[in-house]
């Protein structure tokens, strides 16, 4: 019937949308199917039925939260429209928005499936890192002008800002220190304006 697959997708982005603040608040790590179904009025089988196994669902999860990720580089690249704002106000910005603590839930979620995607290679964690990686370099090469971007040194200098960011990023969430992250970032920002 034509409405169960409606009622089943609207079911399923519902639960998809619970579990994805479910994960943010307690993580991937330790993720088990039975206190996520309780807390977020499911079902082991219902989870199982809508997402195929515990692999789906992750893939899931980390698929909504790559649409997460890759809003805020959305933003980013709408926010150079016209000139390219140039690499050095794409960092501020994009630190900025880092540092904020309300965005550490989705942060912390985003570094533990960066780690996992390098440990765990295959299965539900496959080519996260990577995509992420090629996700940001993207959106800093669209924040650079041409000449900049296309040279030799554009790829080593959006490389560069990016080691900055998640260096920064995996410090700030580690100790909450923004202050000093938020200096070592801007010093980084200070070479890259020079």
């Amino acid at each position: 019937m034509p409405g169960e697959a409606t009622t089943a997708s609207a079911r399923r982005t519902e639960l998809l949308e619970a579990a994805y603040r479910y994960a943010l608040a307690h993580g991937l790590a330790d993720l088990s199917l039975r206190p996520l179904a309780a807390a977020i009025g499911s079902s082991p089988r219902v989870l199982m039925f809508l997402f195929g196994n515990k692999d789906g669902l992750v893939r899931a999860l980390l698929a909504r939260a790559r649409t997460d990720e890759l809003a805020i580089l959305d933003g980013l690249r709408r926010a150079g429209r016209g000139a390219p704002v140039g690499l050095a106000p794409a960092v501020e910005r994009i630190w900025a928005w880092l540092a904020v603590e309300e965005h550490r839930p989705l942060l912390r979620l985003w570094a533990e499936a960066y780690a996992r995607s390098l440990v765990e290679p295959g299965g539900a964690w496959a080519g996260f890192a990577r995509a992420t990686v090629d996700d940001w370099l993207g959106a800093l090469a669209d924040c650079q002008p041409p000449p900049e971007r296309d040279g030799e040194d554009g790829a080593t200098r959006r490389t560069l800002a990016l080691a900055v960011l998640r260096g920064a990023l995996l410090d700030l969430l580690a100790t909450d220190d923004e202050r000093r992250t938020t200096a070592a970032v801007r010093q980084q920002l200070a070479l890259l304006h020079g």
